[in-house]
């Protein structure tokens, strides 16, 4: 299974992951500044299942999430650092211009069995959502871990 695959490969990718008859585990987001809330997330979200995939946010969508001084690592050098994290199966990289049908049409290709998400997560309403629609269930792996946060790491290096 390639580590990093881009979304023209997702119908294939998709395909095969089912033939493998595992426990898919999909959890997405930015990943910009690996951290250790994101590390603990990522192993409990592999715990969950057999193979877990991450949807990985463009450098524009993480733009418009987190502001125009971001990302700070352009998508395919955070593809590279998650992809070599033992828990990490599969990277997905999402295109520019993510509109929520983009997500639905990635979400069904793979048809995960657990939307893995972290307790405290603001936009929890969209993991629910996509949990829905292909009968995934949704799990909360991880409350909040310390006070990690990508955003809080950048302000805090800002003021020294």
């Amino acid at each position: 299974m390639a580590k990093i695959i881009s979304a023209k490969q997702l119908p294939l990718f998709g395909k095969n992951l089912h033939k493998s008859g595992k426990k898919i585990v999909l959890v997405g987001g930015c990943f910009d500044v690996v951290h250790p809330g994101h590390i603990g997330f990522l192993t409990e979200a592999k715990k969950a299942g057999d193979i877990l995939v991450v949807l990985l946010e463009s450098d524009q969508n993480v733009r418009k999430l987190k502001g125009s001084n971001r990302p700070v690592h352009k998508q395919k050098m955070r593809a590279k650092v998650l992809s070599a994290l033992e828990a990490v199966d599969c990277v997905l990289l999402l295109p520019d211009e993510t509109s929520r049908q983009v997500y639905d049409q990635a979400i069904d290709l793979i048809k995960p069995d657990i939307i893995a998400v972290t307790r405290g997560y603001a936009s929890i309403k969209y993991h629910k959502r996509a949990a829905k629609i292909i009968g995934a269930r949704l799990k909360f792996v991880t409350n909040m871990i310390g006070n990690y946060s990508t955003s809080r790491i950048l302000s805090y290096k800002d003021e020294n």
